[in-house]
């Protein structure tokens, strides 16, 4: 098996990998269509969403099969469309590791200045390290940057170059995700993939942000909120749409004044 994976590895670019993977679970929705679970991203209803693992837990019900779409994602774009302007404006908006469901849909808004960005080229239309944004100060009207937080090794400069390239009132979207109850943890010497997956619970994360977060983005000229928009999705939506238990989904609007 570790030799056919390899062979596969030389044989096709991590492009076409990550494509073939994406056609691959699309493949499933061909026989799940139904009316319980609705995607407000791509607009299609499905019988059910695909379930979701990353070692530790299950997530019943997480991704759409169509256009990849998580929990968080589907609650992300609910928040956008009801309380911003950020489709209905013409706005320039920096997106960081963008989710393809809502890349797609930004790339479709014709007033949108749009620039989505990620350290793998090819993931993202521009290659970008968040600790070094290429942009100029006050340059984006919008930031949304989700699940990449806990990823970063210098988080403190990550969110200060978040926070200098937004406009004056300009708002920056920021979801991780946030323990129920302890504060973020961090412990430099989990070296490994094992032990990232056993303590932060993916195995790739540095830390696992807590209730403290809000915390941690503050600064001198910023305005944070903390945001469940689960809870003002319309109850039978909110079903459909399965919109997660609020370990990913937080929302963190922050506005520059």
């Amino acid at each position: 098996m570790n030799a056919i994976k390899t062979f596969y590895k030389k044989l096709f670019s991590e492009k076409i990998r990550i494509n073939n993977r994406k056609n691959l679970k699309k493949l499933n929705g061909l026989f799940l269509k139904g009316n319980n679970f609705y995607c407000n991203c791509c607009e299609q209803s499905f019988s059910k969403f695909l379930d979701k693992s990353n070692g530790i837990d299950n997530r019943e019900n997480a991704e759409c099969p169509n256009c990849g779409s998580l929990e968080r994602t589907r609650v992300l774009l609910e928040f956008i469309k009801n309380e911003t302007d950020l489709l209905a404006k013409p706005n320039k908006l920096l997106h960081i590791a963008p989710e393809d469901a809502l890349k797609n849909i930004f790339k479709q808004t014709d007033n949108l200045g749009y620039i989505n960005a990620d350290i793998n080229i090819n993931l993202a239309d521009e290659e970008m390290d968040i600790t070094s944004i290429n942009y100029p100060d006050n340059t984006f009207d919008y930031v949304i940057c989700c699940h990449v937080l806990g990823h970063i090794p210098d988080e403190k400069k990550a969110i200060d170059e978040l926070f200098r390239v937004l406009k004056k009132r300009g708002k920056a979207l920021i979801q991780t995700p946030i323990h129920p109850i302890n504060n973020t943890f961090e412990n430099s010497e989990f070296k490994t993939e094992e032990e990232r997956l056993k303590n932060y619970g993916e195995k790739d994360l540095l830390r696992l942000h807590g209730q403290d977060f809000q915390e941690r983005l503050k600064r001198e000229n910023m305005l944070i909120k903390k945001i469940d928009y689960r809870n003002k999705v319309d109850h039978n939506l909110a079903k459909k749409l399965s919109v997660g238990n609020g370990y990913r989904e937080l929302i963190f609007l922050c506005q520059k004044v």
